[in-house]
């Protein structure tokens, strides 16, 4: 298979480095080349454009922020003119349900395949072997890609030949994630006011309540203060949320919570923390309560 992957940032990289290191030969674009330094270094092929990366291409796969920012690798970057008939769009990045949707069409339209497979994971669940990845697209088109899945991760599940299916599921699991920073930051704010430290706070609930990983690695990253290693950041954060706010509009299907999410995030953004890790919520809630961000 002739793979192109475009989008070799936070994810993109380590995504790459894993299918590098399973024998798979790459062809990769980033918009900035000094980023992808360290990949050509271990054996990808540099593309000097997105349409020179998809010409001739077998898998296109894609991870990048946003809908627009994977339109204008579409549109203005040339790739859904250039990629070849019988070519497969594999698209790891988190976008709306209609933009999904309205992928499989225009693709289809070129005689192209559209596979959606959003990821649930972090870099460094990448690098360790422990991502998670939804799929979802016409069979055949599925099991063209799926050894690539499998190399990126012991478990994919599959959802069906709707590909926007995978990209609600995905919406839905960051919205519940976002939940658990919403309530780690209300709890810690609560009990560090009445002079608990959030590390023994969140060592009592994850003992005692929930034994779940997202508990305690974001919690850890709270308790810690380590927002500057994002992960994720507050702005992508705040995208979900509202990609999935549109989602259940589309759907009627009421989502108090969001609604509270979103202001949450807001509140964050409006302080200038686009760039910190999306547990940097917590800080609006240490504002909210009269805590220093130092203490």
């Amino acid at each position: 298979m002739n793979i192109t992957f475009v989008g070799t940032g936070h994810m993109g990289e380590p995504m790459v480095e894993r299918l590098l290191g399973a024998g798979f030969p790459i062809t990769i674009y980033n918009r900035t080349k000094t980023r992808a330094l360290p990949l050509l270094e271990k054996g990808a092929i540099w593309a000097e454009t997105p349409a020179m990366g998809a010409a001739g291409c077998d898998i296109l796969a894609t991870m990048v922020a946003d809908d627009q920012s994977l339109e204008n690798l579409l549109a203005t970057g040339g790739i859904l003119d250039a990629m070849p008939e019988g070519a497969i769009h594999l698209s790891f990045s988190t976008i709306s349900v209609d933009f999904a949707s309205s992928l499989e069409k225009r693709h289809a339209s070129h005689g192209q395949g559209f596979v959606s497979a959003p990821v649930f994971g972090r870099p460094d669940a990448v690098r360790e072997g422990r991502l998670r990845l939804l799929c979802a697209g016409k069979d055949e088109s599925v099991q063209r890609v799926l050894p690539i899945l499998e190399a990126l991760g012991p478990k994919v599940f599959q959802l069906g030949e709707t590909p926007s299916t995978a990209n609600l599921v995905k919406l839905s699991g960051n919205f519940m994630i976002a939940a658990v920073l919403e309530t780690l930051g209300e709890a810690f704010s609560l009990a560090k006011k009445a002079g608990v430290h959030p590390s023994l706070f969140l060592e009592i609930v994850n003992d005692s309540l929930f034994h779940s990983p997202l508990y305690a690695n974001y919690g850890r990253i709270m308790a810690e203060k380590h927002y500057d290693e994002a992960g994720f950041t507050m702005d992508l954060g705040l995208k979900d949320v509202n990609l999935v706010l549109e989602a259940a509009n589309d759907l009627r299907v009421p989502l108090p919570l969001g609604g509270i999410l979103r202001d949450s995030f807001l509140s964050g953004l409006s302080k200038g923390r686009q760039s910190l890790d999306w547990s940097a919520v917590i800080l609006s809630h240490y504002e909210r309560a009269g805590i220093p961000e130092d203490s």
